[in-house]
């Protein structure tokens, strides 16, 4: 695994590295000219790799990918963007509260032997951020950002918010965050679907809740649904729906609904003969009792979702009566 870490200054990114390194073996690759770190970096030159520039080191983690490195260099966006084109790169952001960030900041200016100044502390701040159209007229010896890091933050996998006291709670997040999960370059088949759901549920346009679904057979898609007004009639959103239009609450006037389900949708559109047999089907959201129904009536094998519904009991017990294994989707959390 390749690991790029980007951040605000004194966010804690070189801890990452440092973590990394020291609790999972990871090798420290660095550019040269590169200080590699918001902190005075300590570490010996033996436990570094030096290159002349990011492809160089493209080609390194290309070549060796089956072992694990991490880098605080990569700062352009068009070289990690190469980057993430490799099956093994994953991209983290860090930030923290700006205050204790320049707590940090100072200290490291003592130890030193420099001077505080919350004005060189905002300048480095918002060129890092927002990049070198700001006011670089400090005196700072910070190396220059490539890239403004809300233009990186767009291409990351993980965005780590460091609000922790102390370095054991700090040690304890990375740890639950569980960085080498393999999910987190490669999304594990219940995760994919699940994802496609997601994209499918923000084609809805029904005006109480956005719900997507993919039925699928041998992990393979044979269909895909969103919630919404049948077709001819004008959308949920546009007023077709009296009962998502007219403020009933949730769970009240479900006979005056007229939008089909997710889960409608995609067994319409596959019907009954292309569902066939050890088809799954994957919902963002659990499905209704009047969904179970179809769903138990078509031959659905099983059934994964992500969110809870207010019919999730009467739900699961029709399911498991006609036989329909219905599982929570967990995801993994960034």
């Amino acid at each position: 695994m390749f690991i790029a870490i980007a951040g605000t200054i004194c966010s804690g990114r070189k801890t990452i590295r440092d973590f990394l390194i020291e609790k999972h073996g990871f090798i420290h690759l660095q550019l040269s000219g590169s200080q590699g770190g918001d902190e005075t970096d300590q570490d010996e030159e033996s436990t570094k790799l030096r290159f002349k520039d990011a492809p160089a080191m493209l080609d390194y983690v290309t070549r060796q990918w089956t072992s694990n490195f991490v880098t605080l260099d990569l700062t352009e966006l068009r070289f990690l963007e190469l980057f993430t084109r490799r099956p093994f790169c994953l991209i983290v952001t860090v930030d923290a509260p700006i205050t204790v960030r320049y707590q940090r900041y100072a200290r490291r200016d003592r130890m030193i032997g420099g001077e505080p100044s919350l004005h060189s502390f905002l300048e480095d701040h918002d060129r890092v951020v927002y990049g070198a159209g700001t006011d670089l007229s400090s005196s700072s010896q910070s190396l220059p950002q490539a890239t403004p890091l809300t233009s990186l933050v767009d291409v990351a996998n993980i965005k780590v918010t460091n609000v922790f006291g102390s370095l054991a709670e700090y040690h304890a997040q990375l740890e639950e965050l569980n960085l080498l999960d393999p999910e987190r370059t490669r999304p594990s088949w219940d995760s994919y679907f699940m994802r496609l759901a997601s994209l499918a549920a923000r084609r809805s346009n029904c005006m109480k809740r956005r719900v997507g679904a993919v039925l699928v057979r041998d992990k393979r898609i044979i269909s895909t649904g969103y919630n919404g007004t049948p077709r001819g009639l004008a959308n949920c959103n546009e007023g077709g729906c009296r009962r998502c239009n007219g403020g009933a609450a949730s769970g009240t006037a479900l006979e005056e609904c007229v939008c089909l389900h997710a889960e409608e949708n995609a067994l319409l559109e596959a019907g009954r003969e292309r569902v066939g047999v050890n088809a799954v089907l994957y919902c963002d959201t659990c499905p209704c009792l009047r969904c179970s129904v179809k769903i138990a009536q078509v031959g659905i094998k099983e059934v994964v979702y992500s969110f809870d519904y207010k019919m999730d009991e009467a739900s699961a017990r029709l399911l498991n009566a006609a036989g329909v294994t219905i599982r929570k989707h967990r995801t993994t959390s960034i």
